[in-house]
């Protein structure tokens, strides 16, 4: 099947989840992960009608940036670790970071886009399965309320909500108490109505499981291997 068969098959299987769960479609977006994919495979998403685009890598990234600038309404969104001493060239690069893990980061973030006199909408990553090889904050962790708590200050930043990762499972219910978990969490945060902080998006889901994420609440789906297929080699 072509990318654009692809697509149109992922957003039939994202509607029918939506469906399953009482949602309208168009409540789900789907992020293409792009990570390792050469600028004709994103022209082709593109084309295809997908807007929203995930990278993992800074210097990917920008290796890339000067073939696919043109897509007009495209947005460019890092969905990797960042590490802090990159957070200026992200900044640049970037339309959101999904993976905000630390307040260190995040002051970062914001320190470089107030040089480029524009906000930046970020997501906070958080760490549902306590996995030493995934960057996160725990829940409930002290790291994760000192951030949150620094909304107000973050002036050139929009916290929007959470992004998670579960724990790999071949059964895709595997994943669904960690999904639930970060609802959970986001609807407890948002209750707390804390200041410089929104909790309108929950990244959660990528190919083979954004079905149960969508159940459990995901409003935007990371989507590499079922469109392009097996990953490219870097």
């Amino acid at each position: 099947m072509s990318i654009a068969e692809n697509i149109h098959d992922v957003q039939q299987r994202i509607a029918a989840a939506a469906r399953k769960a009482g949602r309208p479609a168009d409540s789900v977006a789907l992020m293409a992960v792009t990570k390792t994919w050469a600028p004709e495979a994103i022209v082709a998403a593109y084309d295809a009608g997908v807007r929203l685009f995930g990278e993992n890598r800074v210097q990917e990234f920008a290796g890339k940036i000067d073939t696919v600038r043109h897509l007009s309404g495209a947005e460019w969104h890092m969905i990797g670790h960042l590490q802090s001493n990159k957070a200026s060239k992200a900044a640049e690069l970037f339309w959101g970071i999904d993976s905000v893990d630390s307040l260190h980061l995040a002051e970062k973030l914001d320190a470089a886009v107030a040089k480029l006199n524009r906000r930046l909408p970020v997501l906070i990553e958080i760490n549902l399965g306590g996995e030493s090889a995934k960057s996160g904050l725990a829940p409930g962790s002290p790291d994760l309320e000192s951030l949150l708590q620094a909304g107000t200050r973050l002036l050139h930043l929009e916290i929007r909500g959470l992004m998670t990762i579960p724990p790999f499972s071949d059964d895709p219910q595997q994943a669904r108490p960690y999904f639930r978990r970060l609802r959970e969490l986001r609807d407890e945060i948002a209750a707390r109505q804390l200041p410089g902080v929104g909790m309108q998006v929950l990244s959660m889901g990528m190919s083979h499981d954004f079905e149960v994420a969508i159940e459990e609440g995901s409003t935007c789906v990371r989507v590499g291997t079922a469109i392009f297929g097996d990953r490219s080699k870097p």
